[in-house]
């Protein structure tokens, strides 16, 4: 098992080696100040890291992250839970999610800006509703699939609500929970750099719009990679672990 997890591990860092490569045989085939190399944008996050500039509009946009995924995460999984067990809830929500699915997040963030005005709280509520709908989608499947047998068992052996809640009822959705988390951070902190691009004066989008301005494509690489890098992290540190724990009751 330890074998098969370094394995994997060694696999990754190949990966990004190579992409490392391909990346830097594309910069010196180019010669452009459009495509820098990796060196040169590594310098570039180094300085800004020093700076402290990065670290600043890194921490708020991940902040802005986090709240608005909380956010879709609670509503869209009472929803979708809803919806999965009951044909009732289900029928009455579907038009509003296929609506709100087929609504580009540009559209979203642009009325919900008009309606609240650029302040913070506008930001996390036009974010949250873009990923309501994929959260009560994924939750919804989760919830239709559960386990018939195991939810007679705890009737029969007079499971409290409680107690079938931790013991069926979250086990089992726990899968359709860290799908929809990586979904979540990788839809969420999209629609939050556009948000930020729009309608706020901090943030890893706000900063983008600057350099895209200038045309400085080293720091549009170096802020865009230095928030790639924050999602491997979580990815790797966080939510593998997290998997890994919460299916060892899977055969």
């Amino acid at each position: 098992m330890a074998a098969s997890a370094n394995a994997q591990r060694w696999q990754s860092v190949a990966a990004l080696l190579g992409m490392l490569l391909i990346w830097q045989a594309a910069a010196w085939v180019v010669a452009s100040r459009l495509l820098p190399s990796p060196f040169e944008v590594t310098t570039v996050l180094l300085q800004e890291a020093l700076q402290g500039e990065l670290a600043f509009h890194l921490g708020v946009s991940l902040t802005r992250v986090i709240v608005s995924l909380s956010v879709a995460i609670v509503v869209g999984s009472a929803l979708g839970y809803a919806a999965g067990r009951s044909r009732d809830a289900d029928l009455w929500l579907k038009p509003w999610i296929v609506l709100l699915l087929n609504v580009p997040a540009l559209v979203t963030v642009i009325l919900i800006y008009v309606w609240l005005g650029l302040v913070e709280t506008a930001l996390v509520f036009a974010v949250a509703l873009n990923k309501i709908p994929n959260v009560v989608v994924t939750i919804r499947e989760g919830a239709s699939r559960l386990d018939k047998d195991l939810t007679e068992m705890a009737e029969v052996y007079r499971f409290s609500g409680t107690r079938s809640l931790r013991y069926i009822v979250l086990p089992q959705l726990a899968p359709f929970f860290l799908v929809t988390l990586r979904n979540g951070l990788a839809l969420t902190w999209k629609i939050v750099l556009l948000a930020e691009l729009l309608g706020r004066s901090n943030g890893i989008g706000f900063q983008l719009q600057i350099y895209f301005q200038n045309f400085d494509v080293s720091h549009i690489l170096a802020y865009a990679i230095s928030f790639g890098v924050v999602m491997l992290a979580i990815e790797y540190g966080l939510l593998g672990p997290l998997e890994r724990r919460l299916g060892v009751w899977r055969r």
